[in-house]
């Protein structure tokens, strides 16, 4: 038998402890692919945002630093640094900092852009703050904004109503910032439709999913998370991006099956069989 050498990913994002977004989605897909997963926490809250009130917040920014100073110490290197929701001008400036330090011909970049959805920006972020991060995407191999992160990118005004050519015009937009791919998440064109749009500078594709009506916290971080497992488990870009919409979809209707309260985040951790099912494919 021939063992291949186990592949690490390292994701920069914060953590909540109740709440299924973020690290506590990125650690276990990735981890369920056979990809080990080292994490930098950003800061670390007791639940997430979304639903519920009286969190506590901890910010770790202070702690970045000395953390990658050790791991240039260890001489650590990783096949992809993958990044979530940051949440400061310094936090973007420091990871920034770790894609030069981590950065070699053989790994990628990828920057989950999470900062807004529904033509809003998260609260907390300066009207400038977009501006930051699309700095971040211009060293990344690849971006994942949703429509409203790539309006905000791009200084432009979020459109609810849009065709093919808006989307078309948009992903070669994005790819203007600097990336080398572009993955779009909650693209349709009709009614009952949901999906996703790649762009590597060259080709533009689509692939679309049942549209599962109602707001689901973390799937951005579910599909984002799978899409670099898939990468990494050697799926081209285009098959990667696929992977990732069947899977969220798949946990959207797990979740609907439960009766767990929506806030508490969808329900990623049964569909996991699914997902391995999926990569091995």
């Amino acid at each position: 038998m021939v063992f291949m050498e186990q592949k690490c990913v390292l994701t920069i994002q914060d953590i909540s402890c109740v709440g299924r977004c973020s690290l506590t989605v990125a650690l276990p897909i990735i981890s369920a692919a056979g990809i080990e997963t080292s994490i930098l926490p950003t800061a670390v809250l007791s639940t997430h945002t979304g639903g519920f009130t009286g969190y506590t917040y901890r910010d770790l920014t202070e702690d970045i630093s000395p953390i990658v100073s050790h791991w240039k110490n260890l001489d650590l290197t990783f096949d992809a640094v993958y990044t979530g929701y940051l949440g400061s001008f310094e936090q973007l400036r420091l990871v920034s900092d770790i894609f030069d330090s981590f950065k070699t011909d053989e790994n990628i970049v990828v920057v989950d852009p999470a900062m807004a959805d529904n033509g809003k920006l998260y609260g907390g972020f300066s009207n400038d703050f977009p501006k930051g991060m699309a700095g971040l995407c211009a060293k990344a191999d690849i971006i994942v904004p949703n429509l409203t992160e790539a309006a905000f990118l791009l200084g432009e005004e979020y459109k609810e109503s849009y065709d093919e050519v808006y989307i078309e015009n948009t992903l070669k937009k994005l790819y203007g910032l600097g990336c080398k791919n572009v993955v779009l998440t909650g693209v349709s064109f009709e009614p009952g439709k949901l999906g996703v749009a790649t762009y590597n500078g060259k080709d533009i594709t689509y692939y679309f999913t049942e549209h599962i009506d109602g707001y689901y916290h973390g799937t951005g971080d579910i599909y984002a998370s799978t899409l670099v497992a898939s990468i990494l488990s050697c799926a081209s870009l285009e098959k990667a991006s696929k992977i990732a919409a069947d899977y969220t979809v798949a946990c959207i209707r797990a979740t609907l099956d439960s009766n767990r309260e929506r806030k508490y985040g969808v329900n990623f951790e049964s569909c996991l069989p699914l997902l391995i099912s999926l990569l091995a494919d």
